[in-house]
Formats: structure tokens, sequence, C-alpha cells
């Protein structure tokens, strides 16, 4: 931690007074501190999470409001700051955390896909959607996929200046300006860095798809 991390704390309720407590989470939020604003989690797939930012000395916190019966399904273990009967400690004890990881065959069986609706916008000059695709392509694939190679748990594209410094410079050459050419080599970029994660993770079992992938390619060379 440092000055400029964030707080996630977990607040865990009898399952009965999970409901009320939902409805209320506002209110709670409000009693830690000087609460500047905050909103629910949906864009990130969460509506049990209360996104906070606490002042004059700005501090986000995000609350994740979640029933007992439901703690055993977490990505990391927590510290415990405060438990009744050690309700959780027991949790911890007989569950296991596991944090998402990248599938490669999954992104396989998505990733030409993505690379043609990239090239399809840049045909159309469309320049803000390539950009914005780019941006995905290396949160999703490359970043996480970057940091796993180098034995790291993967984030999106956190910390991947220090966790992955190896492919930091390819990573580089996927951020596109809002230019035709620049737009099109950070495309062929992002197609090129994948293909050299997927070398590094692939097993004999991984299904490529190389029809796709050659005719995926070909269409982005003619329209550059």
């Amino acid at each position: 931690m440092d000055e400029r991390s964030d707080l996630d704390l977990v607040l865990v309720t009898q399952d009965d007074a999970f409901p009320q407590v939902m409805q209320e989470r506002m209110q709670l939020a409000k009693t830690l501190g000087p609460l500047l604003v905050a909103f629910t989690g949906e864009h990130v797939g969460e509506p049990r999470l209360l996104i906070c930012l606490y002042g004059p000395s700005l501090l986000h916190v995000d609350l994740k409001f979640t029933a007992l019966q439901d703690f055993g399904q977490r990505v990391e273990n927590p510290d415990v700051l405060w438990e009744r009967n050690a309700a959780l400690t027991a949790i911890l004890a007989a569950t296991q955390c596991r944090w998402p990881v990248p599938q490669l065959q999954w992104i396989e069986d998505r990733f030409w896909v993505w690379v043609h609706y990239a090239a399809a916008k840049l045909a159309r000059g469309e320049l803000f959607e390539v950009i914005d695709m780019l941006s995905f392509l290396r949160a999703q694939v490359l970043g996480p996929l970057a940091v796993q190679d180098q034995g790291h748990r993967p984030q999106g594209v956190r910390r991947v200046e220090t966790r992955a410094a190896k492919w930091v410079a390819a990573l580089e050459k996927t951020v596109a300006l809002h230019d035709l050419r620049s737009c099109g080599t950070a495309i062929q970029a992002a197609v090129k860095l994948y293909q050299e994660l997927r070398e590094s993770h692939a097993d004999t079992a991984l299904l490529r798809h190389a029809d796709a992938e050659a005719r995926v390619i070909h269409y982005l060379e003619s329209v550059l």
C-alpha cells in the first residue's frame, strides 16, 4: 500500500439481514466518514459493490456487501478485522479463493473476431472506436497474458509496467494516435503480440483458428 492506494472493505451480514443492509448501504457508508460521493458497481458487474470517495483528504473506498453464505466465493483472502463467533475465519479455513485467470482457448475463440471488428472500423474511419477496441484488447487479452507469462496474477493492465517489463515495449506499439496509419499499425502490433504470447502459453490442447487468423490478417492488410 501507499498513499495512492484505495481500500477494499468487505462487510458480511447474516443471511436474513442481507436484503435490508443492501437497502441501507448508502446510509452505512455515510457513517464511516465524510462521504463526498458514492455509487453502485453495476458497470463492473458487481451490484453489491458501493464505490465511495471520502474527503477532504481524498480516499477511494470500495465497500462490498455480501451475505455470510456467499463469503466462501472469493477471489482473494482478506484480513479479518472483526467477526462474530469466528464465523469468517471458519469459512476461510474451509474454502479456497480463486482468482480468475485468462483462458487461452476462450481468447483464441474470440480474438480474430475482435481484430476483424477493429479492422472494419478502421476501414470506415471510426478511429475512436478502433482506439477503444485496442484498449479492450490490452485489458482483456494482452495485459493479462503478459503478466501471467511473468508469473504474476493477471489483473487487466494493472502494474503491467513492473510485472511484465519484458513485454512493455511490445505493448507500447499497440497504443494508437487518432490517425489512420497509427491505428492500423497498432492493430498489427496487437496481432503480433498476441501471436507471441499465445505461443508462450499454448499447449497441445489449444485449438487454433488458423483459417480465421489468416483471413482476418489478410483483410487487415487490405484495409491498410
